[in-house]
């Protein structure tokens, strides 16, 4: 495959905005059988689709420098799973994936992927590979060759096919300098201010929205005087207390552990597009959506508690398009399941 050319983009350090992943894509360096559908490009990141191929294996791992991923996984793998017929990734256990898109990028440009929003708020654990890099979701600078996804189902067991949209990809030149960082408290207020995943619930069908009764798969929790105890081991979905605003210049990422304010997970995907949140693309009030999962010991969270911190990164230029602008899922959220589910009834 022909290399793509950084004449034609801006190799500031930087986030590259959908302009730029469009031109990477005519150039070459971002294919997939097929090629890539419009509808992947988002603002500042594109979406993944899972190949047709997965492998229940015995362990995650990462490839050492030099490593192919496929080399390494053939001594692991335990079964090799057909995805074009839709496969049942079972909680519990570790898959490997592969994915539809190859990169070929040029020079100065590297790239990071996230899970989407819809796949952390199901507990679904995603993690990118590449091959010869020791680091998850990390491509690096001018990566040539496939791409896999390490799949672990934390507390539903999952339908998935070729062409499920797991994970994203950010691409960047240089290294972004971070730019601010706001804190993100917990809102605990409300009838329902949040939800327990339930351990024993039935399978999610990641390509169906709209399509299951949230009140089999979740508990709604109501916290008393203002406090939420998290139980070891159990998931949690919770809201952020403070809008978020995301410039239309900028995205944004929210840090997933941060022990300087307890020791759990508040976040699995994680990013947040340029316009998620402003009021000129429908999204004013917008609050961040938080996957919690308590570590080793129990915590006692409070309202208005500090949980994460919002980490901004500059755009090479303003997208041409923002989030929410054509309508999204989660423009104007407050505490909100995903998208798989139906509302929540009033009243619970």
């Amino acid at each position: 495959m022909a290399r793509a050319s950084p004449g034609s983009f801006n190799l500031s350090d930087s986030v590259l905005p959908c302009q730029d992943i469009e031109a990477l894509v005519a150039a070459g360096a971002i294919a997939a059988p097929g090629g890539v559908s419009g509808d992947q490009v988002q603002p500042a990141s594109l979406d993944l689709r899972l190949g047709p191929r997965a492998w229940r294996v015995r362990a995650s791992f990462l490839p050492r420098p030099g490593v192919k991923v496929a080399d390494r996984l053939a001594p692991l793998a335990m079964h090799e799973i057909d995805l074009a017929r839709g496969a049942v990734l079972e909680r519990g256990c570790v898959y490997i994936a592969e994915l539809a898109e190859r990169l070929s990028l040029p020079p100065g440009i590297a790239a990071r992927a996230n899970p989407k929003s819809s796949t952390g708020r199901v507990d679904l654990f995603v993690r990118l590979l590449t091959d010869g890099q020791g680091a998850f979701d990390d491509v690096a600078e001018g990566y040539d060759g496939p791409l896999y996804v390490e799949i672990a189902p934390q507390t539903f067991s999952v339908l998935v096919r070729a062409g499920t949209r797991l994970n994203q990809l950010r691409l960047k030149s240089g290294r972004p300098p971070r730019l601010s960082h706001e804190s993100v408290g917990v809102d605990l207020t409300g009838v329902v201010c949040g939800f327990r995943a339930r351990r024993h619930a039935g399978v999610i069908d990641m390509d169906l929205e709209g399509g299951h009764d949230p009140l089999d798969f979740f508990e709604p929790l109501t916290s008393r005087k203002g406090a939420l105890l998290l139980d070891p081991g159990e998931f949690y979905i919770l809201c952020s207390k403070e809008t978020v605003a995301i410039p239309v210049d900028q995205a944004a990422e929210m840090t997933p552990i941060d022990p300087a304010v307890g020791e759990f997970r508040v976040h699995y995907a994680g990013f947040f597009d340029p316009g998620f949140g402003l009021a000129e693309t429908h999204g004013e009030g917008s609050r961040g959506v938080l996957e919690v999962r308590s570590r080793e010991i129990p915590f006692l969270l409070e309202d208005g508690q500090t949980v994460a911190r919002l980490v901004f990164e500059p755009l090479s230029e303003r997208p041409r398009r923002l989030y929410g602008a054509a309508g999204s899922h989660y423009q104007s959220q407050g505490l909100a399941l995903s998208k798989h589910f139906r509302p929540l009834k009033s009243g619970l």
